[in-house]
């Protein structure tokens, strides 16, 4: 049997020249469960649609990339379902730290978008990576916690798939989501500061501001327990992840039928960004520069406002699942 090779080039170069084209940002490599050696380049199958609403430009030609053989693209097995600006980019980026975990680039939006959706399961595959049947393929999409319809969609492609939830204290969420729709020069940014968009004229706060009820959080988790049992969702806990992620991840592992495999050398803290970056053996990695944006200066007077206002909702939350997040009341 003739070997795929590369004339005087050493294997030592190849994995060499590979670590470099990854740290620009020009490769993803997938690896195999026992980090045997690159076999071919896979190319966008013939039939793959990278039209409509799907992304043509650098989410597509990711799917142009190197793999091992045997490996296949497989519907996710967990879903990562929200919420928005609770941390779910950085759950992904921690959680492929696994060898047996193989991600989904970006958001696919699949459930939550009729124009995806009514493409079907086929093209919701193409849109995953490349796996060993002994990985487990997860994707995210944030707003799946908040659209009606996502829950019993995902149901009806796989009934006993693992959900995981991500949620923060609900005033930093909320917070955090104005200042991200502040920051982007495409959406139709109200001139309002966030103190003036929460709370109405009349003092009170104003439920109808998307981050206000986006943090509303068990008006959404009621839609997923009537659908799925309490079982298959594990709810993490965003605040302990920044601060702790070794042992929240470990509990993921655990929830996910992983071995343990993610620990405290994966990690190294960033004074300057103030946060956790992600350690790939030699390679470090922090999220881009668009996390941990600052956030703006909050009259004291309007967050103990907001806390009185979640305190009942939150304490419903903490009754449905079982789980006490200890947010401040005050």
């Amino acid at each position: 049997m003739r070997r795929w090779c590369v004339p005087n080039v050493q294997w030592s170069q190849l994995v060499l020249c590979a670590t470099v084209l990854f740290l620009l940002g020009g490769l993803h490599i997938y690896r195999g469960p026992n980090g045997g050696p690159l076999q071919a380049l896979d190319e966008v199958a013939d039939d793959e649609d990278t039209s409509g609403s799907a992304r043509t430009t650098q989410d597509d030609r990711a799917y142009r990339r190197l793999r091992f053989p045997k490996t296949s693209r497989r519907l996710p097995q967990a879903i990562i379902i929200g919420v928005r600006k609770g941390g779910t980019r950085a759950l992904l980026e921690m959680l492929f730290l696994h060898k047996s975990v193989q991600k989904a680039n970006g958001e696919v939006h699949f459930f939550d978008r009729d124009d995806n959706y009514e493409r079907g399961l086929d093209w919701y595959r193409r849109r995953m990576p490349y796996s060993f049947p002994n990985q487990i393929t997860i994707e995210k999409s944030p707003s799946y916690f908040v659209t009606p319809e996502v829950p019993e969609r995902i149901k009806a492609m796989n009934s006993s798939i693992k959900l995981l939830l991500i949620l923060r204290d609900p005033v930093i969420r909320a917070i955090s989501d104005y200042t991200q729709l502040h920051s982007n020069p495409l959406a139709n940014r109200s001139s309002r500061s966030f103190e003036q968009l929460v709370v109405k004229p009349d003092g009170t706060v104003n439920t109808n501001y998307r981050p206000v009820s986006v943090s509303t959080y068990h008006n959404h988790v009621y839609r997923w327990l009537d659908v799925f049992p309490r079982e298959q969702l594990f709810v993490v806990n965003g605040d302990r992840l920044i601060t702790n992620p070794v042992s929240e991840l470990n509990r993921i592992e655990t929830f996910l039928g992983l071995e343990h495999r993610i620990g405290a050398d994966n990690f190294y803290f960033n004074r300057t960004k103030g946060f956790y970056c992600l350690r790939y053996g030699p390679v470090d990695k922090c999220l881009k520069e668009t996390k941990g944006r600052k956030h703006p200066d909050v009259r004291p007077s309007v967050v103990a406002k907001l806390r009185e206002h979640f305190s009942q909702h939150n304490q419903k939350l903490y009754d449905v699942l079982g789980q006490d997040f200890g947010w401040p009341e005050k």
